[in-house]
């Protein structure tokens, strides 16, 4: 299955491991709880949703990959203890506890999170002295002589051996009593993520033409060329910081991250050609409404690629002001329900409302602390609770300022600096509503009711930012072609239907055509 199928059947298991009765124990005892085995080709995200899951169901989670660790490690070390039995003292051989269930309970005491996921990586390559107890740990969760706490469900990923030469094949009384999902890569499915996390727009581009490139392990004479999603996403970030600081993004660059001559060499080449297209194309001019007749006979003659990379350029661009709007309203949220919380606390003393806000200060750092460590914050909700945190700094900052001209309205202040943020959002609002309009305005004057349209309308209906924006602050020329975009999908669904009908009949002549009417 895809990794996103995976991360839904995880958090159904982990739904169920977490159910308990009406005296407060598991429905389905520690013991019972099989450990769930992910086996997979590696870079596929596997890591990835381990960190989405624990952040959606709010518990803790701790990871550590296998390969890294010795059996002194997981087990803990020898020491000899001293004890009596039946009126003897004996020397006794005791172990100190496990590393890993050790950061486990430091998780719990640190965040006082009690429930939460150990997720252990590359589990069938741990090292030969310590496969014995790691195959134990999966059957009873106990490492050494200690047990992983209740609450606590094992996750373990792997690789299939093709992959990775040191893979231990489980036995079968170990494989009987895992949940072993196996996952593999899917573009379509990656990309959500990718849109989610930011990927950078010229690769989203690139493989919307080469869906062939986005994962591929070949064997050649110089040994394995790879290309994973892992390599995608790392590629994505330098390309970010390259661009901000001035570096090149080159052959040189991509290789590093796409160890496939051929893939690294053509998107090198692409990203020179998104760039181009970008000055060709003057993408600002289009989202002021200046596109210029230049432009849409460009875009007329264009070969199919180039519009496709054209509309990926428009989406992109706006998709940063949809972003940048979305972030400022979240901010504004946060800030308006604290504000509305404090209001009567605040007073007409100065030196009171540094107070009640300080206090709001140290709430969202605990939070932003306690959210790190226990791996349950977003990226998204990290970025906004740093920013509420910098707010409410200057806040208070501003209060001081105030004080020092005799203000005797410190609340008023206050609202007065937010009532600001809200005149600017709107502004803001407004004016990537009218990008909007303007990047329809050009597609519709150049491509009319075609493919185009539709791929952009797609586009920002799967676009988590996008659809988040235009659920928020509305867009008429959205909303305008929506029945337009349904059509399109039905029709596409069809086209799969008989794509998958034809594929079907090869192997069996008894196949039936499919009722459209019965697609949803």
């Amino acid at each position: 299955m895809d990794i996103k199928s995976a991360k839904q059947q995880i958090q159904n298991a982990i739904a169920a491991y977490l159910k308990k009765d009406e005296l407060g124990n598991y429905r389905i005892p520690l013991e019972k709880q099989r450990p769930i085995f992910l086996l997979g080709a590696p870079g596929i995200g596997k890591t990835a949703i381990m960190e989405q899951i624990a952040q959606e169901l709010g518990i803790s989670l701790v990871s550590y990959s296998m390969t890294h660790h010795t059996r002194q490690s997981a087990l803990g070390l020898p020491f000899i203890l001293r004890k009596s039995f039946g009126g003897v003292d004996y020397d006794v051989s005791e172990y100190t506890m496990s590393e890993i269930i050790a950061a486990v309970y430091d998780t719990i005491e640190e965040t006082g999170i009690a429930e939460g996921i150990l997720f252990l990586d590359e589990v069938n390559c741990v090292s030969e002295t310590l496969a014995p107890a790691m195959l134990q740990f999966l059957q009873f969760k106990i490492f050494g002589r200690h047990r992983l706490p209740r609450g606590w469900m094992v996750v373990t990923a792997g690789n299939p051996p093709e992959y990775n030469k040191s893979v231990r094949e489980f036995d079968i009384v170990t494989m009987d009593r895992l949940k072993r999902i196996d996952v593999e890569p899917d573009y379509a499915v990656w990309k959500d993520y990718a849109w989610q996390y930011k990927v950078h727009g010229s690769i989203l581009s690139y493989l919307d033409l080469r869906q062939q490139d986005f994962y591929s392990v070949e064997s050649t004479l110089d040994g394995k060329s790879f290309v994973t999603a892992r390599g995608w996403e790392d590629l994505s970030k330098m390309m970010v910081l390259s661009e901000e600081l001035g570096l090149p993004v080159d052959y040189h660059l991509t290789g590093q991250y796409l160890q496939n001559p051929r893939i690294a060499r053509e998107f090198a080449l692409y990203y020179e050609l998104y760039n181009t297209y970008k000055d060709q194309y003057r993408i600002e001019s289009i989202l002021s409404g200046q596109a210029g007749e230049e432009a849409v006979l460009k875009a007329q003659s264009a070969p199919f690629d180039e519009r496709l990379s054209l509309l990926g350029l428009l989406l992109d661009a706006v998709g940063q002001s949809m972003q940048d709007c979305l972030v400022a309203d979240a901010l504004v949220e946060q800030r308006y329900q604290i504000l509305k919380s404090i209001q009567s606390e605040i007073g007409q003393s100065t030196a009171n409302a540094q107070a009640v806000l300080d206090h709001h200060i140290q709430l969202q750092k605990k939070a932003l602390e306690i959210g790190q460590r226990s791996l349950t914050l977003t990226e998204e909700r990290r970025h906004l609770i740093q920013l509420l945190i910098r707010s409410l700094e200057n806040d208070q900052r501003d209060l001081i300022l105030g004080g020092a001209s005799a203000h005797t309205d410190p609340f008023g202040l206050l609202k007065a600096t937010f009532d600001q943020e809200v005149t600017q959002l709107e502004t803001d609002s407004t004016l990537v509503r009218e990008q909007l309009h303007h990047v329809f305005e050009f597609v519709n004057a150049t491509f009319g009711d075609g493919q185009e349209r539709m791929t952009l309308m797609s586009g920002l209906t799967d676009h988590p930012d996008s659809a988040r924006f235009i659920s928020r602050f509305g867009c008429d020329d959205y909303f305008a072609h929506s029945a337009d975009l349904k059509l399109f999908d039905r029709h596409q669904a069809i086209l799969s239907a008989v794509a998958s009908l034809q594929n079907e009949a090869t192997a069996d002549d008894t196949a039936k055509v499919p009722d459209p009417r019965e697609l949803p």
